[in-house]
């Protein structure tokens, strides 16, 4: 039985001392156990005691015995499948079950790799009673356990005769503690015998309320045992003994104290004091760092002279000096040096008033300044007036500059100074024909104008330059072949042969030389007009055809031999011209019967001239149609035979089509180059 988790608190003796009703303890454990076993809600129990210390133990009893099954079962997951991946769910009794089988896998790591079941890895009490348990559980039964478990053995298992039970023979073994005899298992102190008679599973001590804990501390299971841990920690400044008792950690002598190198330790109960190892003379007060500073008498203490006397402070002392007549700005002392007397500052040496009138007062004087000048009390001179700043927006139509006792007025670029020295009138600037072209005058400036098919330069704003209207981002779209640049204007043109301008002057249509009579072609040929240019075609029917028609040749009679049968029935001659870059799937043909009888078996296929894949056939209900495939994105020439079998009554006729595709360019066009103008 792996190890309990106990949230039992050691508050027995506070619960009780509430003088409810008088019901064992023991009882309401019991009853919580059995309900935690039948998997009933902890938090929801019938009361069997209208005792708030019954309530408590009945459920935490339940809880306790939860646990204790949840980690069980995370135990033998362990144990029989050796991994807890299938733990994904995130749920109290999920947690539970992972973390005690997590901690049973690392009892077995320890025991595979040889190292000490007594591990002090800080995992937490909990998984570190997991952990050993499932460590001394792997453990072959020739090796010694852990040595708590060779001290419990060697308290408890002497027999009558002293002997060791455990390595004796009478039960063959089959017992994991002691062997009494006639093949009967008894188990060592803190442990109970299971059903099976020779395996034991601990006692919680602390469950079952055997402990012997004191108040403020609570009972913690062991294997075989149980200890008591004070519940309150001891504060900052002490630490926990073995006997539960906190004792005062002295920083001083332990080192763990901050006092700078002018200060000693001295420890008192639960802390320390920095004490200064200098003692500062009479004058002077130590600062935080230990240094002795002066003091300030003449500022700490209040009157330290006598009356007439002014304070003078010295290091770690002060004096006091007699004061001596001393005469204000604007006085000095007479002759006998009893009383002080105005002086005169507009008669004395320097000119106080520079440029200005000076009026002499009692202890001062004032300057008489001048127009557009203020007189200045603190710096006692004649400060020039700012009328600009004091006068904002009302002296001048536009710009103020301020002067030595004065202001003048200017006026923006475009505009020129009125008559009356504050106004500014407009300035026209395309009398002295500033543009290239045109000139509009606008108030305080003036804008250049140019006419169709020139822009105004960047550089100058007055200048007119051509527009290379085939040099825009449009102007590919302007010629449909090719354009032209005019000063100011522009014309397009097309191709030499094949193509004449339209009456728009901007695109370019085909020329049919066929209709124009402008071909090359003999009387044996047949004129076909394609975009840009034209074809000559002629055609001869093969052995055992005629002609018929300008583009049909029909077999002759056949002499019933498979050779003849196997012919088409009839030739056709098509043409087909369109431009490249056509969209794929795009139909370009279609062949069938001239008219459709119910079961019609009619197949149609390529026989001849796409070796390239350009083209495909597709197959209808009345016949077949012929698609493009592939992209075809140069001009090209195709000779296509497409043979259509009807199946009709039992016999198969074939039928070929000639078909002369002629794919031209989509659209001719001449990438404009203006060094080719």
């Amino acid at each position: 039985m792996g190890p309990r988790f106990v949230l039992l608190c050691s508050m027995f003796g506070v619960l009780l001392a509430q003088g409810v009703e008088q019901i064992s303890i023991d009882d309401c454990c019991q009853d919580g156990q059995k309900r935690g076993n039948a998997n009933e809600d902890c938090s929801s129990l019938p009361l069997i005691s209208e005792s708030t210390t019954c309530r408590v133990v009945q459920e935490q009893c339940c809880v306790t015995v939860l646990e204790d099954n949840m980690c069980t079962n995370g135990i033998n997951l362990a144990k029989d499948q050796g991994a807890c991946d299938p733990l994904f769910a995130n749920t109290c009794e999920t947690k539970t079950i992972k973390m005690c089988c997590d901690c049973c896998l690392l009892g077995k790591a320890l025991q595979e790799l040889g190292l000490s079941c007594d591990h002090n890895l800080s995992v937490g009490y909990q998984c570190g009673l997991v952990s050993r348990a499932c460590c001394v559980d792997e453990v072959p039964d020739n090796q010694t356990i852990s040595s708590g478990q060779t001290e419990i053995q060697n308290k408890d298992q002497s027999t009558d005769n002293g002997d060791n039970s455990v390595l004796s023979d009478q039960c063959s073994g089959r017992c994991v503690h002691l062997c009494v005899g006639n093949d009967t298992c008894e188990c060592f102190k803190g442990y109970k015998l299971r059903a099976d008679g020779k395996t034991c599973d601990d006692i919680n001590e602390c469950l079952l309320g055997m402990s012997n804990c004191r108040a403020g501390e609570r009972c913690i299971n062991t294997d075989g045992s149980f200890r008591c841990q004070r519940e309150v920690s001891c504060g900052t400044g002490y630490e926990l003994t073995d006997n539960n008792n906190c004792k005062d950690i002295d920083e001083c002598e332990t080192g763990i104290h901050n006092c700078g190198p002018q200060f000693k330790c001295q420890n008192t109960q639960g802390s320390f004091r920095c004490v200064p190892t200098v003692n500062c003379g009479s004058g002077f007060i130590q600062d935080a760092l230990g240094n002795c500073i002066d003091i300030n008498e003449c500022v700490s203490q209040t009157g330290p002279c006598h009356r007439g006397q002014v304070c003078i402070n010295t290091v770690g002392s002060y004096t006091c000096q007699r004061n001596s007549v001393n005469c204000g700005r604007g006085y000095h002392l007479n002759e006998e040096g009893t009383r002080c007397v105005d002086i005169d500052e507009c008669k004395g040496p320097e000119q106080v008033c520079p440029g200005h009138s000076c009026i002499n007062l009692v202890g001062s004087y004032r300057c008489e300044c001048q127009a557009g000048y203020n007189f200045n009390s603190i710096s006692r001179v004649c400060e020039d007036i700012n009328e600009c700043r004091h006068y904002p927006g009302r002296l001048c139509a536009h710009k103020c500059e301020n002067t030595p006792g004065s202001y003048k007025c200017s006026c923006s670029m475009g505009f020129k100074l009125a008559s009356n020295g504050r106004s500014c009138d407009d300035v026209n600037e395309c009398e002295s024909n500033p543009c290239s072209q045109e000139c509009a005058n606008v108030f305080g400036s003036y804008q250049c104008y140019c006419r169709r098919g020139y822009q105004l330069s960047d550089n100058d704003g007055m200048t007119c330059e051509d527009i290379d209207e085939c040099a825009l981002p449009t102007g590919g779209h302007i010629c449909s072949y090719r354009c032209l640049n005019t000063p100011g204007s522009f014309h397009c043109s097309c191709p030499v042969t094949g193509y004449t301008l339209a009456v728009n002057g901007r695109t370019c249509q085909d020329i049919d030389e066929c209709v124009t009579g402008t071909h090359t072609c003999t009387e044996n040929q047949s004129c076909f007009n394609i975009q840009g240019g034209f074809r000559c075609l002629s055609f001869e029917c093969p052995n055992n055809y005629r002609r018929i028609g300008e583009t049909r040749c029909e077999r002759l009679l056949c002499n019933d031999t498979v050779e003849c049968l196997a012919m088409p029935l009839r030739i056709t001659y098509y043409y087909l011209t369109f431009p490249t870059n056509i969209p794929v799937f795009t139909n370009i043909f279609r062949m069938g019967p001239s008219h459709s009888v119910p079961g019609d078996d009619i197949q149609i296929v390529i026989t001849a001239g796409n070796e390239a894949g350009f083209f495909k056939t597709e197959k209808l209900p009345s016949g077949g149609v012929m698609s493009v495939a592939k992209l075809i994105n140069t001009p090209q020439d195709f000779d296509l035979s497409l043979e259509l079998r009807l199946r009709r009554f039992g016999t198969t006729s074939i039928y070929l089509a000639k078909v002369l595709v002629f794919v031209t360019q989509e659209e001719p066009k001449v990438p404009y180059n203006p060094l080719l103008e």
